[in-house]
């Protein structure tokens, strides 16, 4: 088959030929309210928009974010210091309210005094991981219409960043930080056969990735992606017992880890060779208090689990 030839200057079946410059307006014969031109208008009427602000890179504002921010009476946040340095390189003023973990209680107050409300988060979309669940609740139990704008999300771009499968998938959030919960919850991530999502924070990554290793096995694929859209935006993939390495020595920046499925035929459940565990782990480089913390995380005796990993350093 002759592959065709391409001519230098593309030929246009637009009537009257080409138009004279590439990047200038419209023609004049093309309708005028065609949807994606007309201005973003705002509903009239009292309601609560969730409103997504950058992750990182201030640019990632939506023109419908800013249209709802100028629109509104005041806005709610969580951090007001944060959410004011916003709008002031916004260009926008307005009254700010505080509505977090702490003070979400005063939302039907709020909600009466101010008919327009706007909802942002400290980065990202409301209602994913902070209180912006509970002002919906609010809002629809005082007959007050939602409306949630699409935008900026750190976990989405994690997830398509990993390279791990995405049709099907699981968002996790923050796990628990001790206790049964969260080994309850490392053990599901463990038998999940899709991919799973979760956030973490700098301080708490070594931790997890070490936990997550115990209850899938350190041959489980994963990666971490931190900084989304700023300077030093990274994503590391490997096994999670790489990234438990590759971490090790602390990490600054938002995370966000995700973590392969189980694989088809992998067991769930089986007994752990504890010794055998603690070998691989010091073998890996952890420390003995490391291999210690992670074997009271699978279930071990404190005393049995400092022997254990205390053996595995020595041989290793």
């Amino acid at each position: 088959m002759t592959e065709p030839e391409f001519p230098d200057t593309p030929d246009f079946d637009l009537p009257g030929g080409p138009p004279d410059d590439l990047n200038g307006d419209l023609p004049e014969d093309l309708p005028a309210d065609l949807p994606d031109a007309a201005p973003v208008r705002v509903p009239d009427g009292a309601r609560v928009w969730l409103v997504p602000t950058p992750v990182g890179n201030l640019g990632d504002i939506t023109l419908r974010a800013l249209e709802v921010l100028r629109a509104a009476d005041a806005v709610a946040c969580e951090d007001t210091r944060r959410t004011g340095a916003l709008l002031t390189h916004l260009g926008i003023k307005k009254p700010l309210v505080r509505l977090d973990a702490h003070t979400m209680g005063r939302a039907p107050q709020v909600l009466e005094r101010y008919a327009r409300l706007a909802y942002v988060s400290d980065a990202g979309t409301p209602g994913i991981s902070d209180p912006g669940a509970e002002l919906v609740a609010a809002a629809l139990a005082a007959d007050v219409p939602v409306e949630a704008l699409p935008g900026a999300t750190a976990f989405v771009p994690a997830l398509v960043l990993s390279a791990l499968p995405t049709g099907r998938f699981t968002f996790e959030g923050f796990l628990p930080r001790s206790g049964r919960d969260r080994t309850e919850r490392l053990s599901a991530v463990a038998a999940r056969a899709e991919t799973t999502v979760l956030y973490e924070s700098p301080h708490r990554l070594h931790a997890t990735l070490a936990d997550l290793q115990g209850a899938c096995g350190p041959d489980r694929a994963a990666s971490v992606t931190r900084e989304l859209t700023k300077r030093f935006e990274e994503t590391v993939r490997g096994t999670l017992a790489e990234l438990a390495a590759h971490f090790e020595s602390g990490v600054r920046g938002e995370i966000v880890v995700v973590v392969a499925g189980r694989p088809e035929g992998e067991s769930v459940g089986a007994e752990v060779d504890h010794a055998a565990r603690a070998r691989e782990l010091a073998g890996q480089g952890l420390s003995t208090r490391d291999i210690r913390d992670l074997l009271i995380r699978e279930g071990l005796r404190k005393n049995d689990a400092y022997a254990l990993a205390l053996q595995a350093t020595s041989d290793a």
